[in-house]
């Protein structure tokens, strides 16, 4: 597909100022909102717009502003606003019947400026194409099978295409062993070493300079899970990492954080819980509730698919291994409980 780019001029009709305003939105917050997630460059004057970029993506935002335009129409006398929501649901439409065509593999390619990052195999690469096409989606499985690398290249992509206006990326801060309380530094020192491996990540993708500018502008935002609680973002990329560690009450609040054009990836691995032994992982408990809700994708990585040195995908089948076989062997004990109670009680 060529990437030369075009101009389409749109002229709307009846050009009614109230309804244009409408269709622009506040400050042209619809209009912006457009150009990033279309990938083009909106001019206007009255009720003459033109359109620059490549020639798919201008057709797309002509049809998109026409479609908004009617939403405009006036109801009982008096022009309507356009809400964000309608916006965000229009091009959201328009974004998945573009993706309903076949997909060159290439396309799978997440790219960064410090480079391209490709899924190593077919669960990474269905991973990847849910997280494009999902506004919520769950990657959950062993460590070392790219969860939370990938995520963070997609958000990075993201944010570079200015699909995005920021990233936020957050986990919760679980005690393993030892006391936070004994740790110097304020909260957010103290979970700092909590969330390296998601600096790391950004540190490889797009260099520590740039990230600490970004970070300082807001832009990039690291931070603990219990800092999301009454929040409402938007226009971002958000990460919940380490989610097998979240409460049920958490991970419903994170949930409903999310806001217009955002996207929510969580990560985590169910057999590694760090949460007291009564306490039901929300991520287990996500997986029950929310597996028949088709916007949301749930992906499931194995051993199989662990991208680390080899011995430590052999050491994840070995704990399954392990823990199926005590399964069996406490059943079978469970078993003859039961049959030797109810002998007794005969």
């Amino acid at each position: 597909m060529s990437n030369k780019l075009t101009t389409l001029n749109l002229y709307l009709e009846p050009a009614e100022t109230r309804r244009l305003a409408s269709l622009c939105g506040p400050f042209d917050d619809n209009i912006k909102q457009l150009e990033r997630r279309i990938g083009v460059e909106i001019s206007y004057r009255n009720n003459h717009f033109q359109i620059v970029g490549v020639a798919k993506n201008c057709l797309t935002a002509n049809n998109l502003l026409r479609d908004l335009y009617i939403e405009t129409q006036p109801l009982k006398g008096s022009t309507p606003d356009l809400e964000p929501e309608t916006v965000h649901i229009a091009i959201q439409e328009a974004v998945a019947f573009d993706m309903e065509a076949p997909r060159d593999e290439k396309e799978l390619y997440i790219k960064t400026k410090r480079g391209v990052i490709k899924p190593r195999n077919p669960n990474q690469s269905d991973y990847v194409r849910n997280i494009v096409s999902h506004d919520i989606t769950f990657g959950i499985g062993p460590a070392g099978t790219g969860k939370t690398y990938l995520a963070v290249a997609a958000a990075v992509d993201a944010l570079e295409r200015q699909d995005v206006r920021r990233i936020l990326l957050t986990r919760p801060a679980v005690e393993a062993g030892e006391k936070l309380g004994f740790l110097p530094g304020d909260l957010s020192q103290k979970v700092d070493p909590y969330l390296r491996p998601l600096y790391d990540a950004l540190f490889e993708m797009m260099g520590f300079e740039k990230v600490e500018r970004l970070i300082e502008r807001n832009v990039i935002e690291v931070a603990p899970l219990a800092y999301m609680r009454g929040r409402t973002l938007n226009d971002a990329f958000i990460i919940l990492d380490e989610s097998q560690n979240t409460t049920i009450e958490q991970m419903k609040m994170f949930l409903t954080r999310i806001g217009f054009n955002s996207r929510a990836v969580i990560t985590g691995d169910i057999t590694q819980t760090d949460l007291p032994k009564h306490q039901k992982s929300g991520l287990r408990h996500a997986i029950e509730v929310l597996g028949e809700v088709g916007e949301i994708s749930f992906n499931f990585f194995q051993a199989k698919d662990v991208v680390r040195h080899p011995i430590v995908g052999r050491i994840v089948e070995a704990y399954e291994e392990f823990e199926l076989k005590s399964q069996t062997i406490k059943g079978h004990k469970d078993s003859q409980y039961q049959l030797q109670g109810a002998k007794n009680h005969d």
